[in-house]
């Protein structure tokens, strides 16, 4: 085997058509295009969404909704969640999506005060809510914006 007897698989390699190259082709003359018409002369067709003139249907539509680029999606975990967690441990991201608390953390986690906390823990997160921050502290534990 050399690299010299590599040869592509038969049939693999098609030779384009030369449209207009004389009638011996099949395709001189109009060159596919039909006889007359807009869409046989260059430059001929219509705009993509063109419909014959009738209102077209991003027209005929009414417009709807509304997405702010600045808005965030931050996902809320009330702290009775947390109770998974042993005494004493750090909660972080990654250690809630190893929980299977969170899949996708999108644009970040706010715990919410909702629920008993049953265990000291250093809870590091992106944003917490007031109550949240007192029922840590309560159970002995640090909430820490990340």
């Amino acid at each position: 085997m050399n690299l010299t007897d590599l040869r592509p698989n038969k049939g693999s390699i098609k030779n384009s058509k030369r449209k207009g190259r004389g009638p011996g082709t099949g395709n001189g003359k109009t060159a596919g295009r039909g006889q007359d018409g807009q869409n046989s002369r260059s430059g001929g067709g219509t705009r993509p969404g063109f419909e014959g003139g009738q209102m077209p249907i991003y027209r005929r539509l009414p417009k709807r909704g509304f997405t702010c680029r600045n808005s965030k999606e931050i996902i809320g975990i009330n702290l009775d969640a947390l109770n998974v967690f042993r005494a004493g441990s750090v909660v972080t991201l990654d250690k809630l999506q190893e929980k299977g608390i969170i899949n996708n953390p999108k644009d970040g986690v706010k715990i919410l005060g909702s629920g008993e906390l049953t265990k000291k823990l250093t809870v590091k997160m992106s944003a917490f809510s007031k109550t949240a921050i007192e029922k840590i502290e309560a159970a002995g534990g640090k909430a820490e914006v990340v």
